[in-house]
């Protein structure tokens, strides 16, 4: 009997011997090279595409859950993965299977060898780890097949695989600051790479933006002579409660205004989520010609999970993970533990990637937690935990900061200090929050 698990394991060590995705190539005709000897699998699906600097995967998550509340088979890619690879390709709600990981990766082995070849014959490097799984993805979605893939850039826009895919509705989250050295050093230069995944005929959704990100969203939708649909203007998030288990917002649609939908994501960064993501989904379905029904908002956003995203880990002390891991990250997460979550003390364990603003992370968090307890993920890119803790201790004072280089060692000392009205959040990279999932669950805590 084959063992799928084990050659799943195998070809995604095949993929990390490619170039990491720590050094994307600023390309889009490799992917596409690829994708053209598989006869283009992206054609045969309609495609939402998202980019941003914070809430992609979240907001993702939401239109997925929407569109299969609507009775469709969806596809969904996000990137990174928490704790496996086969989380990055979900269908029908599900991560993809060993076996059909595997199955699917056979179907496609020889034709990216092909595009390997070619590119190296020409001087060029061959597909990157991105790339080959991009491929991989979008032939997994047409051969399910899916009705609709939700594709969530991995870093810009204008050169992620991702874009060999002409987005329908092409949804932009928040913009800001981050992969400066990549993608530029403004919000601007920023925004005008990740308009890139607007393409003729793309209907455009946006969250709110700062004008020079608008700025650059407008100017790319004028040259296809495509309208903005911003948040805002043809929509916005009304109010939003705090209940058991998540929050109840109220929205204006692009169609209708939906009362008391139920949402199982906390904080009020997820409710602006949820708004974008309905007028996403209205947009695809009638271009905004038809309302959502009650129904299929109470499944989809009532039902929605996205891990490691203010996703509670652990009780007893109540233990909190979220992925934030760039100030307008770190913003956000410090608004939900001042305004949404119930507790009286926050406990901070951090550990964040040597290429990320760490400092301003620190600065973010450091009014709103009692205390920080640094330490590293298992990632060759974290930065040593001896070197961040001297950065929190200029930001937090000496007295605030302890030093636990081992993850186990620091979230038992988090632990420990519970009193009742404590929490500890996890926090500042999303390799630390996977480290940390694995963590519970082989420590019997989760």
């Amino acid at each position: 009997m084959t063992d799928f698990r084990a050659e799943a394991d195998a070809i995604y060590a095949s993929l990390l011997a490619r170039i990491g995705e720590a050094n994307p190539q600023p390309r889009l005709d490799a992917t596409r090279l690829a994708v053209d000897y598989l006869g283009n699998p992206q054609d045969m699906y309609s495609v939402i595409t998202l980019t941003g600097t914070n809430g992609k995967t979240s907001t993702a998550r939401m239109i997925e859950a929407l569109l299969r509340a609507h009775g469709l088979r969806v596809g969904l890619m996000t990137s990174p993965h928490l704790q496996r690879v086969n989380e990055r390709i979900m269908i029908d709600g599900e991560p993809i299977s060993d076996e059909r990981f595997v199955e699917n990766w056979r179907d496609v082995e020889f034709q990216i060898g092909m595009a390997d070849n070619d590119l190296v014959e020409s001087g060029r490097e061959p597909l990157t780890y991105f790339e080959a799984l991009t491929v991989l993805a979008l032939a997994a979605f047409a051969d399910a097949p899916v009705d609709i893939a939700v594709l969530e850039v991995g870093m810009g826009g204008e050169w992620d695989s991702t874009t060999v895919a002409d987005a329908d509705v092409a949804v932009f989250t928040p913009i800001d600051i981050d992969h400066a050295e990549r993608l530029g050093k403004t919000v601007a230069e920023i925004a005008r790479t990740k308009a890139g995944i607007i393409k003729p005929g793309s209907i455009i959704v946006t969250a709110a933006q700062s004008p020079d990100a608008m700025a650059e969203i407008v100017s790319a939708a004028h040259k296809f002579g495509s309208a903005v649909l911003s948040e805002g203007e043809a929509f916005e998030l009304l109010s939003t409660t705090a209940a058991v288990g998540g929050q109840v917002i109220r929205v204006r649609g692009r169609v209708a205004t939906y009362e008391d939908v139920p949402l199982t994501l906390h904080g009020e960064h997820q409710a602006h989520n949820a708004a974008l993501a309905i007028a996403a989904v209205e947009s695809l379905l009638g271009d905004g010609t038809r309302a959502l029904t009650t129904e299929v908002l109470s499944e989809g956003l009532g039902t929605v999970t996205s891990p490691g995203r203010l996703q509670y880990l652990g009780a007893d002390p109540p233990v909190i993970v979220d992925a934030a891991h760039n100030p307008h990250g770190a913003a956000s997460l410090a608004r939900a533990i001042s305004a949404t979550l119930p507790f009286e003390r926050v406990w901070c364990v951090i550990g964040v990637l040597a290429d990320k603003d760490a400092r301003g992370i620190i600065e973010a968090l450091d009014p709103v937690v009692e205390g920080f307890i640094v330490t590293r993920s298992a990632s060759e890119r974290a930065l040593d935990a001896s070197a961040l803790a001297e950065l929190v201790r200029t930001i937090a004072g000496p007295d605030r900061v302890r030093v636990e280089p081992n993850l186990s060692d620091a979230v038992h000392a988090a632990r420990s200090t519970w009193q009742i009205g404590d929490a500890v959040v996890i926090t500042g990279s999303i390799t630390l929050v996977g480290d940390a999932i694995t963590l519970a669950q082989e420590e019997g805590w989760a």
